[in-house]
């Protein structure tokens, strides 16, 4: 594979280390910890043993391993896109290195909230020779356009829901007030951790921003990256990557709703406005979002009518499996790479 001449001191970036081991040991812990800390509270009275036998016996297996493929293929649909905002940056990795880089980058994101963005930029450098500040800068540009969909499928979700949150409040008798009441003083303290977890992650992302712009060569790389979007050749075949990424993840979670008898009847309103929010929780550094998302799709399953220990199963269940498949998605990259040989350039 031809491929156009690097500089010849360009510069590599890795997430920058603190200069002390005290902040990455802050880095990683504060997600683990938070994560489990409103899983804990969540979970603190579950009955563990219940939960088998809506697992086993109550919950339908057809209809989670049906959603599978879609979770595999938002994936694989982000991987082309990808390869697709590299071409007008100079850059041709193979499409199978994309893909398998986006694999690794979400399990390695279990581990490490947010690492991820770093891990399938160094895996192009280091399979397909790819500029990791090009690499990157094409993934600012892609956490971007995704931001803005996630914007429009809110707006969109909340005008439609407005008719059927009338209709529930006045059938019901519910109103704002009770609603909030019905968060308790704990409730209310994880929603406000979230928040403050939420700055943090905020502070963090412009401390490294700070450390690039001391870095000229690597600014410029996250630069050439960040405009090749305004290059892309095909621009409706990267409209149709956007929208398969975020259609296949509705379905991945949507299709969940029917291996329960508790959810199935709920219908495609509901998974929206549950999908949204669930979407806006993961903002929050926890690993696959766990804690902030299983507490806001519980309190939206609560509020269209599903008990309390209901919504904890659906939480949990869907949650923990769906976390498996990326976690197998992940070592079925590494295996892939190991195998995979490295381009390298022809001096």
């Amino acid at each position: 594979m031809n491929k156009s001449p690097k500089e010849p001191h360009e510069v590599t970036v890795s997430p920058s280390p603190d200069k002390g081991g005290g902040g990455k040991i802050v880095k990683i812990l504060l997600p683990l910890v938070l994560g489990g800390a409103i899983l804990y509270w969540m979970y603190r009275d579950f009955d563990f043993q219940s939960l088998s036998h809506v697992l086993w016996h109550e919950m339908n297996w057809t209809w989670m391993l049906l959603s599978f493929p879609f979770g595999i293929l938002a994936q694989m649909f982000r991987g082309w896109r990808w390869r697709q905002t590299l071409e007008p940056a100079g850059e041709h990795p193979r499409t199978s290195t994309c893909i398998n880089a986006v694999f690794l980058s979400y399990a390695a994101s279990l581990v490490i909230p947010r690492i991820g963005e770093f891990t399938r930029c160094g895996v192009l450098k280091r399979y397909d020779d790819v500029s990791f500040t090009k690499a990157l800068g094409t993934v600012v540009t892609e956490r971007a356009v995704d931001s803005l969909v996630v914007l429009l499928f809110s707006g969109i979700t909340l005008l439609l829901q407005i008719p059927v949150f009338r209709t529930f409040f006045n059938e019901t008798g519910t109103s704002l007030d009770s609603i909030i009441n019905r968060f308790t003083p704990t409730g209310w303290l994880v929603t406000v951790i979230c928040g403050v977890a939420v700055l943090i992650l905020l502070a963090i992302l412009l401390r490294h921003l700070a450390i690039y712009d001391k870095v000229r060569a690597t600014l410029s790389g996250i630069w050439q990256g960040i405009i090749s979007l305004k290059d892309v050749r095909n621009v409706p075949l990267f409209v149709f990557f956007t929208l398969g990424i975020w259609v296949s993840y509705f379905l991945h979670y949507y299709l969940t709703f029917f291996c329960f008898d508790f959810t199935e009847h709920l219908g495609l309103t509901c998974a929206m406005v549950t999908f949204v929010v669930g979407s806006i929780a993961v903002i929050v550094p926890t690993p696959n979002g766990a804690g902030p998302w299983h507490f806001a799709v519980k309190t939206m399953l609560i509020l269209y009518g599903v008990a309390d220990t209901e919504a904890l199963y659906f939480v949990l269940i869907v949650h923990t499996i769906q976390t498996m498949l990326v976690i197998l998605l992940g070592i079925w990259a590494w295996v892939a790479l190991n195998f995979t040989k490295p381009i390298t350039l022809k001096q």
